[in-house]
């Protein structure tokens, strides 16, 4: 097995210290590649939805509408996803 020295601060070397501390891992070694393997899982599963992404859309076909047309489209899509933030005068009734 290959060995590595990292530096880091002492906040988080106590940190990295703790944790081990709790049991769930036997030194130090082991934390890092539990850390590591989490991320290794993370990439995997962004690039697994990615994939399902591009599938999915190049089985949609071609479309018939223009770049503006969806361009507008997106826009119209993404406006009704967030959330409504009512501005302070609609709650007070002297305005209304």
């Amino acid at each position: 097995m290959l060995r590595l020295t990292i530096s880091m601060p002492e906040q988080m070397n106590q940190w990295v210290e703790a944790q081990v501390g709790t049991g769930r891992y036997g030194n130090v070694s082991e934390y890092f590649r539990d850390l590591i393997r989490r991320d290794q899982d993370r990439s995997e599963a962004k690039l697994h939805e990615l994939r399902k992404l591009i599938d999915r859309a190049e089985a949609s076909g071609l479309s018939e509408r223009t770049m503006p047309e969806i361009m507008e489209l997106a826009r119209q899509q993404a406006l009704r996803q967030v959330p409504r933030q009512d501005s302070p005068h609609d709650a007070d009734p002297d305005n209304q």
